[in-house]
C-alpha cells in the first residue's frame, strides 16, 4: 500500500514518511490500515519485531489528533517511556505535541492536558486515573505497547486493570495493543474487541537456530560451519565471526556476574577488530560511563567499552545504561552482554542474538529452571533491523546433540505460550479493588464484579468463582484496615473509600503497605531516620535486600542495639520467616541510612553487594513511600511530619540534614553541596550572597557549573567572567565529609 493510499491521516504525513525514505507500508502496516487502524477501529498487532508496529501506532494516533482527540501511548518501563518520547518528538514541528510522565504517582499530570500525544508507563496511566486527571476523559486513542506483558505477575494486572478503567471512562475510545509474542492473540483480540492482526511477515530475514560442534543449525534444516578454536569458548567464536562480517552482537546470559564476567572476556575479542576513529569513540563513551558513578562497576563497564565491549543489567546506573544503549545502537561497541531485562522493548537491534543462557535461578523452586518461549522469543526478536543488516540471526548454544535436539524443540520451533491474567490473585487485586471504589468505578460488591468481568480474566475464564472469592477476601481486607466501609443489604453490599482510603488511592500505595506505615506512626512521637526507613522498607512496595551470608548474624545484633528506633513491635527471632524479613528491611534501611550521611557510593556497593542502579532504586522508592508516609501522618493528625519530611530529604539527596537546604538548589549535589559548606556557603542564601571566587574555588573551578548554580540560587550576578577561584580551602571536618575527588557524577549531584 502506498503512503498516499492511507486514510484518515493529516496531508503533511505522507510526505513526512517519503522523506524518511518510507514509499509504501509493510504488508503488517497495511493489513491494520485495511482493518480501520486509521479510522478509529481498534487493533491488535501481533507482529515480529522490526515489522513496523511503532508505526502502525502512530498511524492511529495521528489519525485520531487529525480528528481532534488525544492520544495515549503505554509503555512498561520508564527507559522505553523516553525513548518513544523522544521518537515521536518528530511530529512537533507539523504542530502535534507530545508529553511524557513516568514518575509522581500523586499528580493528576493537569500539564498533560494541552498534549496531543501522551506517553507514560502503565503504573502513572493507573495513577492518573485515580487521580482524577480530567484529560483521561478526552481520550480517542489508546496504544498498549508489548501488551503481552499482562503475563508478567508483578505488572501484568496493572495493565490489565488500567486498560479496562480506561475502555470504561472512553466507550467509544481506540485501542490498539501491540506485541510481537502473544501466542493467543485471538483471545486478546476478543478482550479489547478488536480486529487481529497477526503476521510473521519480516522485512529481513532472521533466522533461529543453535550452535552445536563447529555448525550453526538452522531452523529451515541448513547448516553453516562456525569452528570454535580448542580452548575457545562458542560465545567467542560467534562474536568473531559477527565482526568479520561488520555486524554486532547481543549476549543474553542468566546473571549480573555473568554479564560482566561475558564482557571481560568478550573485550578480548572485539579489542583486535576496533579502527583508530572506533577507539577515539569508545575512549569517549568510556570517560562519559566514569562520569556517571565512581563505583567498581561502572570503572570495569569503562574499561570493556573501551575494547569494544559492554555489559547491561539493572545495577548499573541509568546514565550508564542509555550510554550503552546509544553506543550499541551506533556499532561503536560491538557487543554486549545482558541480562534478559534488555530483552523488553528498548530499540537494540544486532546482526546476531546469542541466548547463552536458556535457564536461571528461580527462589520459587530453590534452582535453575528454564526460560519461557516467550521469554526467548523476545531475546530473538532483537537481531536484525532493515536499513542495518542484512539478515538476523538468533541462536542458542548445545554442548550435546541431545542439547540440540531438546533446543530445537522447547524453543526454535515452538510457539510462544498464551499469556494469561495474573489477575485473581489477592496481592495483585487488593490494590486494584481500592482504587475501583475510591475512585467512583463501582460503590458496591456487585459494581465491583461488573467491572471486574470487563478484564482478560473474564475473558479467560467461564468460572467466576475464584475471582469473587479472592475479591472478597480483598474487600474484607480493606474494611478491617479503615480503607473502604460497607454495608451489606439484602441483595446488594455497597462500598465507599473512607478518607484514608481515598488517600492511599492516590498514593498509589499498596494498601498492605499503608496498613503497616499507619499501624508503625501510631504511637511514634520522635521518629529516627533509620526507624522511618526500616518502616517504609518492610512494606511490599519495596523490594529487600536478600540476606547474604553472615548478615543474619551481623544484623540481628544491630537490630538489638537500635531496637529502641523502630516503629511497631520487633518479631521474635522464633519467628523465623518474619525475623528474616525484618532483618532484610533492616539491612535495606541501612542502605539508606549509609546514604543520607554521605558513605561514599562505591563503599555502599561493596558494603551491601549492589550496583549504582540498585542503589537509586531503592533511593527513588524510599523517597516516595517517605512521601506517602508523610501524607498518612497528616491524615491521622500525627505531630511528626516534620520528622518524616527531614528524613525523606535527606535520602532524597544523600546528604546530612545540614546540607537540605543547599540541595534543594539545582545543580547541587550531595558532594558539591559538602564543598560549598566546608567553605562556610551554608545555605541557599549564603550560596546568593557569595564571593564568586570562594564558590567557584569550592566547585574546583568549574566555571560552567558555578554559573548555572549561582543562576538558580538567585544570584544577581552568575557570570564567571574574569572571577579566579579561590585558594582558600577548609579541611574536611566531622563523620560526613567525604574525599575529595572531583567527579561530580555520584547519584544525587545532578
Amino acid at each position: 500500500m502506498d503512503v498516499e493510499s492511507v486514510p484518515g491521516v493529516p496531508s503533511w504525513l505522507p510526505g513526512h514518511l517519503r522523506d524518511g525514505g518510507i514509499e509504501e507500508l509493510y504488508p503488517p502496516q497495511a493489513e491494520a490500515v485495511e482493518a480501520g487502524v486509521t479510522e478509529g477501529e481498534s487493533v491488535v498487532a501481533s507482529v515480529p519485531t522490526a515489522s513496523g508496529k511503532t508505526l502502525i501506532s502512530e498511524l492511529a494516533m495521528l489519525s485520531s489528533v487529525e480528528q481532534g482527540g488525544k492520544a495515549l501511548y503505554i509503555v512498561p518501563l520508564r527507559a522505553l517511556a523516553s525513548e518513544k518520547h523522544r521518537e515521536f518528538e518528530q511530529y512537533e514541528e507539523y504542530g502535534v505535541s507530545v508529553g511524557v510522565s513516568t514518575g509522581n504517582y500523586e499528580s493528576s499530570g493537569e500539564w498533560l492536558a494541552s498534549s496531543d500525544i501522551v506517553v507514560a508507563t502503565s503504573e502513572k496511566v493507573d495513577s492518573l486515573v485515580r487521580n482524577d486527571a480530567p484529560w483521561i476523559s478526552e481520550l480517542s486513542c489508546v496504544v498498549a505497547d508489548e501488551v503481552h506483558l499482562v503475563d508478567d505477575s508483578n505488572r501484568g494486572p496493572t495493565l490489565e486493570v488500567t486498560l479496562a478503567k480506561l475502555r470504561r471512562h472512553n466507550p467509544n475510545v481506540q485501542t490498539v495493543a501491540l506485541s510481537a509474542t502473544v501466542g493467543n492473540a485471538e483471545e486478546v483480540a476478543e478482550w479489547l474487541d478488536a480486529a487481529l492482526v497477526d503476521s510473521q511477515w519480516r522485512p529481513i530475514d532472521l533466522r533461529t537456530g543453535v550452535h552445536y560442534g563447529q555448525a550453526l543449525h538452522f531452523d529451515d534444516g541448513s547448516r553453516s560451519e562456525l569452528p570454535v578454536d580448542s580452548g575457545e569458548k562458542p560465545t567467542a567464536a560467534i562474536v568473531r565471526d559477527t565482526l568479520a562480517e561488520g555486524g554486532s552482537t547481543l549476549v543474553f546470559v542468566n546473571s549480573r556476574r555473568n554479564a560482566e564476567g561475558a564482557a571481560k572476556r568478550l573485550a578480548s575479542v572485539t579489542d583486535e577488530q576496533l579502527t583508530e576513529d572506533e577507539r577515539d569513540r569508545l575512549a569517549t563513551v568510556a570517560s562519559e560511563i566514569r562520569e556517571t558513578s565512581d563505583t567498581e562497576t561502572n570503572a570495569e563497564l569503562a574499561r570493556a567499552v573501551e575494547r569494544g565491549a559492554a555489559f547491561h543489567h539493572a545495577g548499573l546506573s541509568r546514565e550508564g545504561r542509555t550510554l550503552v544503549e546509544d553506543a550499541f545502537r551506533d556499532r561503536s561497541i560491538k557487543v554486549v552482554a545482558a541480562t534478559p531485562t534488555l530483552a523488553a522493548g528498548v530499540n537494540t537491534p544486532s546482526r546476531r542474538v546469542v541466548v547463552r543462557d536458556w535457564r536461571r535461578y528461580d527462589g520459587s523452586i530453590g534452582g535453575m529452571a528454564p526460560l519461557s518461549v516467550l521469554e526467548i522469543h523476545q531475546m530473538f526478536g532483537r537481531a536484525g533491523r532493515p536499513g542495518r543488516d542484512p539478515y538476523g540471526e538468533a541462536l542458542l548454544l548445545a554442548n550435546s546433540h541431545d542439547e540440540l535436539d531438546e533446543l530445537f524443540e522447547k524453543y526454535v520451533w515452538a510457539d510462544p505460550e498464551p499469556v494469561r491474567s495474573k489477575l485473581a490473585a489477592e496481592p495483585a487485586l487488593r490494590t486494584h479493588v481500592l482504587a475501583t471504589v475510591a475512585s467512583g468505578v463501582a460503590r458496591s460488591r456487585e459494581g465491583l464484579l461488573a467491572f471486574l468481568d470487563q478484564t482478560l480474566y473474564a475473558t479467560q475464564t467461564s468460572d467466576s468463582d475464584q475471582l469473587e472469592g479472592v475479591t472478597d477476601d480483598c474487600i474484607d481486607y480493606l474494611v478491617a484496615n479503615d480503607f473502604l466501609e460497607s454495608e451489606r443489604g439484602r441483595e446488594t453490599r455497597t462500598l465507599e473509600a473512607t478518607s484514608l482510603g481515598h488517600t492511599v488511592s492516590r498514593l498509589y500505595l499498596d494498601p498492605m503497605s499503608a496498613a503497616e506505615i499507619v499501624d508503625g506512626l501510631r504511637g511514634a512521637s520522635d521518629p529516627t531516620p533509620l526507624g522511618l526507613y526500616q518502616l517504609v522498607c518492610r512494606t511490599p512496595d519495596m523490594y529487600e535486600l536478600y540476606l547474604r551470608s553472615g548478615d543474619e548474624e551481623e544484623y540481628t545484633m544491630v537490630a538489638y542495639e537500635r531496637e529502641t528506633e523502630f516503629l511497631g513491635a520487633m518479631p521474635s527471632e522464633f519467628e523465623e520467616a518474619r525475623f528474616e524479613e525484618w532483618l532484610s528491611a533492616l539491612k535495606t534501611a541501612r542502605l539508606l541510612e549509609d546514604w543520607a550521611e554521605e558513605a561514599d557510593e562505591d563503599r555502599i556497593t561493596d558494603r551491601y553487594g549492589v550496583g549504582p542502579g540498585d542503589i537509586r532504586g531503592k533511593v527513588d522508592t524510599a523517597e516516595w513511600l517517605l512521601g506517602a508516609t508523610e501524607r498518612l501522618a497528616g491524615e491521622l493528625d500525627l505531630e511528626i511530619a516534620p520528622a518524616i519530611h527531614t528524613a525523606r530529604k535527606r535520602v532524597e539527596h544523600g546528604v546530612g540534614e545540614d546540607l537540605i537546604d543547599l540541595t534543594n538548589v539545582r545543580h547541587v549535589g550531595r558532594k558539591r553541596a559538602r564543598r560549598l559548606y566546608d567553605a562556610d556557603i551554608e545555605t541557599r542564601t549564603d550560596l546568593r550572597e557569595a564571593d564568586k571566587s570562594a564558590v567557584l574555588g569550592a566547585l574546583r573551578g568549574r566555571t560552567k557549573t558555578a554559573e548555572r548554580i549561582l543562576e538558580q540560587a538567585g544570584h544577581t550576578d552568575p557570570s564567571m567572567a574574569n572571577v579566579t577561584a579561590s585558594e582558600r580551602t577548609r579541611p574536611d571536618t566531622g563523620t560526613n565529609a567525604q574525599a575529595t575527588n572531583d567527579d561530580q557524577s555520584q547519584l544525587g549531584d545532578f
